[in-house]
C-alpha cells in the first residue's frame, strides 16, 4: 500500500471514529433530556390540577355545587396529553419520534395552563420556560415543531375562544401575531444555539478520535520496537 493510500485510510478511520463518538455523546444526551421531560410532563399533569383545584375547584347553579370543569380538564386533558410522551420516554428514549412528539406535548400543556389560569400573561412565559428546555435536545427542528404547535393554538383559539388564551373576549386582531413575534425571536436564538453546540459536539468527538488514534499509533511503535529488541537479544 503507497503512502498516500496509507494516510487515506488513516484519515477515513479517524472520521468513522468521530462519528461514532459524536453519535454516541447525541444519543446520551437526546436520552437524559427525555428522561428529563417524562418526569417534567407528570409533574406539570400535577401542577395544572394543583391550579384548577385552587383557582375554580367548584362551579354553582344556585344553591347547587359541583366541580369545576377546570379540575376535570387538567385531570384528563392533561393526563392525555402528558401520556405518549412519557411512554415514548420511557419506550423510545433518543428517537426522533420521541423528541417531537415531546415537543408537541409541552406546548400543549403550555396552552392548558394557559387556559386554567384564564389566560393570565404570566402564564404566557412559561412557553419562553418551555422553548428553552426543549432547546437541551440540541436539535433546531424540535423548535420549529414547537413553533408551529403553540402559534397554531393560539391562532385557532383566539379566534373560536379568545378568553382562554388572552383572558379578555375581543382582543385586538393583532395580538396573536404579537405573541408569534415574541416566540419566532427566542426560538431563533435558541435555534443557533443548537447549531453553536452541535458543532462543538463534533469537534469534540474529533479531536477525542484524533487523540485516540495518535495514542494507538505510538502504542504499536513502542511495541514494533519492544519486539525489535527482544528479537535483537
Amino acid at each position: 500500500m503507497s503512502t498516500a493510500d496509507s494516510s487515506a485510510a488513516a484519515v477515513a478511520a479517524i472520521a468513522k471514529r468521530a462519528e461514532s463518538r459524536f453519535q454516541k455523546s447525541w444519543d446520551e444526551n437526546t436520552r437524559s433530556t427525555d428522561r428529563m421531560f417524562a418526569w417534567l410532563m407528570i409533574g406539570q399533569w400535577l401542577f395544572g390540577i394543583a391550579i384548577a383545584l385552587v383557582f375554580s375547584p367548584y362551579t354553582w347553579e344556585g344553591k347547587e355545587r359541583s366541580t369545576h370543569a377546570h379540575v376535570w380538564i387538567a385531570l384528563g386533558l392533561g393526563g392525555l396529553i402528558a401520556s405518549l410522551p412519557v411512554a415514548l420516554a420511557f419506550l423510545q428514549p433518543g428517537k426522533a419520534l420521541t423528541r417531537h412528539v415531546v415537543a408537541i406535548g409541552q406546548m400543549l400543556f403550555s396552552a392548558l395552563l394557559i387556559h386554567l389560569t384564564g389566560g393570565r400573561i404570566e402564564t404566557h412565559f412559561y412557553i419562553f420556560g418551555s422553548l428553552a428546555f426543549l432547546a437541551f435536545y440540541r436539535d433546531w427542528k424540535v423548535l420549529v415543531t414547537a413553533t408551529v404547535v403553540i402559534a397554531g393554538d393560539h391562532l385557532l383559539r383566539g379566534l373560536l375562544w379568545p378568553e382562554s388564551v388572552y383572558g379578555i373576549a375581543n382582543p385586538e386582531w393583532w395580538r396573536f401575531l404579537e405573541h408569534a413575534f415574541y416566540v419566532v425571536f427566542i426560538v431563533a436564538f435558541l435555534g443557533k444555539s443548537c447549531l453553536k453546540s452541535v458543532k462543538e459536539m463534533r469537534a469534540l468527538a474529533e479531536n477525542g478520535a484524533m487523540l485516540e488514534a495518535l495514542s494507538e499509533s505510538e502504542w504499536q511503535k513502542s511495541s514494533v520496537l519492544e519486539r525489535e529488541r527482544s528479537g535483537a537479544h
